[in-house]
């Protein structure tokens, strides 16, 4: 009896020596994490003013990365520019060097910094990125909200009010806001890493159109075939019915206002009337269903 009551103590200091080491095994990786940012934000450079007053190299940093697309290149790296600025109807929001909006993902965590964001996420939002060492010109910009997070493939990702920014892959010019609330959870970022707006009259519009359940029609739409709009996409305008070109191959839409979905060609079949846009067709049980839509 005496052995069993030894043997099973022993069993439950063991038990809970596991327990704690595991605990602290997180902590210390949470830990280590948090220390390694921190160093990694020590060795960086942060510079009041545009790159072009700080008079950058031509063909770096945010002026390297193509439209749309991750900075791969070690060259679009070296720096980032975090300009207030205005962006569409959008004011104040963040812009880089090159005038494109940022955005922030509400999956994601500010306190602590951490990005949920990868994989084709990230090829559809590509993160901010800066190297070990880059400059981040900081503009409009209180430098205590601007820091950076290391993301799970070794990139320093630029934060806004701890929030982790990115741009938008159907960005391709400056000054669009095409990201601007697609999923209901990405949104522009403002200096201090809020929300980006349009304006109080815009939010009454948007709210009393809600309210009285009144969204005007849509008159275009972009049928991505990846959930979070990914690429291969296509677009669909004017007005009435409209027959998609890959039958049966959307996972997620794009739209302001409202429309209807069909699940044969010509308007016929299977129907939602959907509003705004939609990151995974699946939530609507319409995921590579859409043959036809009705627009305006």
């Amino acid at each position: 009896m005496i052995r069993n009551r030894i043997a099973a103590i022993a069993a439950t200091t063991a038990a809970a020596a596991l327990l704690l080491t595991a605990c602290n095994g997180t902590d210390n990786a949470a830990s280590a994490a948090r220390e390694g940012a921190a160093a990694a934000q020590g060795s960086l450079s942060f510079t009041s003013g545009s790159a072009k007053q700080n008079n950058a190299a031509p063909g770096t940093g945010d002026w390297a990365t193509s439209p749309g697309k991750q900075a791969s290149k070690p060259v679009a790296k070296k720096w980032v520019q975090l300009s207030a600025g205005r962006a569409g109807d959008l004011n104040p929001v963040v812009v880089n060097g090159a005038g494109f909006t940022l955005y922030r993902f509400d999956k994601d965590t500010a306190d602590p910094s951490r990005s949920n964001c990868a994989g084709e996420c990230a090829t559809t939002w590509p993160p901010v990125l800066v190297a070990p060492g880059g400059k981040i010109f900081i503009d409009g910009v209180d430098k205590s909200d601007v820091g950076v997070v290391k993301r799970a493939d070794g990139n320093l990702q630029v934060t806004v009010g701890g929030w982790p920014v990115y741009r938008f892959s159907k960005d391709l010019k400056p000054g669009d806001t095409n990201g601007q609330g697609v999923g209901g959870t990405w949104f522009g970022v403002t200096p201090d890493g809020q929300k980006a707006v349009g304006g109080a009259a815009e939010e009454q519009e948007q709210e009393q159109g809600e309210e009285a359940g009144a969204a005007a029609p849509a008159t275009s739409v972009t049928l991505s075939d990846e959930p979070d709009f990914g690429d291969p996409s296509e677009g669909l305008a004017g007005a009435g019915c409209q027959n998609v070109a890959r039958d049966d191959s959307a996972s997620s839409l794009q739209a302001v206002g409202t429309l209807k979905i069909w699940s044969e060609k010509d308007c016929k079949g299977d129907s939602k009337v959907v509003q705004g846009s939609i990151a995974d067709l699946a939530t609507v049980d319409f995921d590579d269903r859409i043959s036809s839509v009705f627009l305006g």
